[in-house]
């Protein structure tokens, strides 16, 4: 008979350790470290799992392909942030804060998918009257979803025997548990082991698998790291508690690109996609106000208007207060620096406070520009005019440069309304400047403030 066997491992990056540390050796983390008792798995226990049969390798030119592999889910937001679909035989992660609207977007794509495909939605948190209710608050009522409420896996899997689903939709991860397995559910043992059956079943059976997972107090799927790991797509549902809207961007994806956002506005009636997110990040921008200015930023292949804030004020310390939200603290600090240094501004005398409006997280170079002028505007208590968006990246010596995807950016400013834009000036003698639009090149940060100010 096989031994029980102890581990320990990081909840952070599933690094395995023969004992306790109070430090992860691998990451770094501190009080991450966990026990894991490790079972003898039973013989045949994955054909009795109905997994099929053992596989056999074969050439890659015999795979067959003929077959479109990804199909709409019925909400555009989703599928781009899919990669264009959702993919045959994947297993999909759906993170965020409780109540933000994960099994609220899995249960409406149902009512697309279920036109031509059989779904099983799975929930280990609701009873089936509890989601009929909310399926009829959704209009959500096709006669191909099936529904079940069973937290235990091998009653699962034969529910998906008998049913044979397209689709199979799990609410949540952390509910479910394997009788295999001692741990309690919602342990990472737990989790770990459902998350691997399930993608065994997905990628054997060709069964779509949408998981839900809760995250913890830092934010991350609750689980440990390997749990991303193992799944074909990880997305993040995010968003302000006080706010209706929310964000739905990829963080990891086989099939398709982690820089696409969806959005989407939380109602009575469920989740309602936002075609054009510019125009709600900058609605209530106030107008002839200091210390703002609207930046160009791409989000995958979709250009995003939004508007940054910047407050500079007297310090009252011996060291100002630096602050930044949406925005790198660190690359704020520079600009900061670059601006006192090649601006001629005092900045090392004053506090200063960095906000991007409406939740968005501003990454890209062509953000500093932007960040550069609301702070210089907040500076001199000038305002920038209103109809004016400002692109493109700072260097340590002021010098503004070029950035990519430029004749879009230009493209979607016009298409809001805004007649000026200000431009690094290399790189830009071959744009297309759209009619009406009033283009400003600039060389270097002096140049730009004088034009915006």
């Amino acid at each position: 008979m096989a031994k029980i066997k102890t581990i320990f491992y990081c909840t952070a990056c599933g690094n395995e350790t023969p004992k306790w540390m109070g430090r992860c050796p691998s990451c770094g983390a501190f009080n991450t470290i966990e026990e894991h008792i490790e079972k003898p798995v039973p013989a045949g226990r994955s054909k009795s799992a109905g997994f099929g049969s053992i596989r056999r390798a074969k050439s890659i030119t015999e795979v067959d392909s003929a077959d479109e592999i990804r199909f709409l889910t019925g909400m555009g937001e989703l599928d781009r942030v899919l990669g264009g679909g959702a993919v045959q035989g994947g297993l999909v992660l759906v993170g965020g804060a409780p109540g933000i609207g994960k099994s609220t977007l899995l249960l409406q794509i149902c009512k697309e998918l279920c036109k031509e495909r059989r779904v099983l939605y799975v929930s280990g948190e609701e009873s089936e009257r509890q989601l009929k209710l909310r399926a009829q608050r959704l209009s959500v009522m096709p006669e191909n979803l099936m529904i079940l409420s069973e937290t235990r896996f091998s009653d699962i899997l034969e529910s998906v025997e008998e049913t044979k689903p397209d689709i199979l939709m799990i609410d949540s991860i952390q509910t479910l548990y394997n009788e295999a397995n001692e741990s309690s559910p919602g342990s990472v043992s737990q989790v770990k082991d459902c998350t691997m059956s399930l993608m065994q079943l997905s990628k054997q059976e060709g069964i779509t698998v949408f998981v839900v997972g809760h995250i913890n107090k830092d934010g991350n799927i609750a689980g440990p790291k390997v749990l991303e790991h193992m799944v074909d797509c990880v997305l993040y549902f995010e968003g302000d508690p006080n706010s209706s809207y929310r964000l739905l961007r990829a963080a990891k994806n086989r099939f398709g690109s982690t820089n696409e956002i969806g959005v989407f506005e939380m109602v009575d009636t469920g989740l309602i996609e936002v075609p054009n997110p510019s125009q709600m990040l900058l609605e209530g921008r106030p107008e002839d106000a200091s210390g703002t200015c609207v930046a160009c930023v791409m989000e995958g292949t979709r250009p995003v208007l939004a508007e940054v804030q910047a407050l500079v004020s007297k310090t009252s310390f011996n060291v100002p207060r630096r602050t930044s939200d949406g925005f790198d603290f660190n690359r704020a600090a520079l600009l900061l620096a670059v601006t006192e240094k090649r601006g001629g501004m005092k900045l090392s005398m004053f506090d200063a406070y960095i906000n991007v409006i409406g939740g968005l997280k501003l990454d890209e170079p062509a953000a500093d520009l932007p960040v550069v002028l609301a702070v210089a505007s907040s500076y001199r208590d000038q305002c920038v005019p209103n109809d004016l968006v400002a692109i493109g990246e700072v260097g340590l010596t002021g010098e503004i440069r070029s950035v990519s995807h430029m004749n879009q950016r230009l493209g979607e400013i016009s298409r809001l309304g805004f007649k000026k834009c200000i431009l690094p000036r290399n790189g830009s003698e071959k744009l297309e400047i759209p009619e009406g639009l009033t283009v400003y090149r600039v060389r270097n940060l002096r140049e730009a403030i004088e034009v915006a100010l």
